[in-house]
């Protein structure tokens, strides 16, 4: 039984950190589809910002940091202001990205 239970412990968590979001990952996506506007620390860049007329937040900034998972995906899914929306395959790895830019 002892066996089993470990067996079984061992699968789910290996199965759970296959299933964990990587940052590493979400950076490849974020360099491709984000940086140019994002910059490459989550600092705007100005110029676009300007010519865009709009403000846009550091995605280091207590402001979105404090915005949940779901609230960031939905961002980046759908847009908001002037942004667009961007289907990603895996969502999830850009907001660990976004995460680990916290300063």
């Amino acid at each position: 039984m002892r066996t089993l239970t470990t067996a079984l412990l061992g699968t789910a968590l290996g199965a759970s950190m296959m299933l964990a979001a990587d940052a590493a990952a979400g950076k490849a996506t974020y360099d491709k589809s984000c940086k140019s506007c994002h910059g490459v620390d989550g600092t705007p860049n100005a110029a676009i910002a300007k010519s865009l007329k709009t403000e846009m937040k550091p995605l280091h900034s207590k402001e979105v940091q404090a915005k949940s998972d779901a609230d960031i995906k939905k961002v980046i899914a759908e847009g908001q202001g002037k942004m667009k929306g961007y289907q990603i395959a895996n969502p999830d790895d850009v907001v660990a990205h976004v995460r680990s830019l916290k300063k």
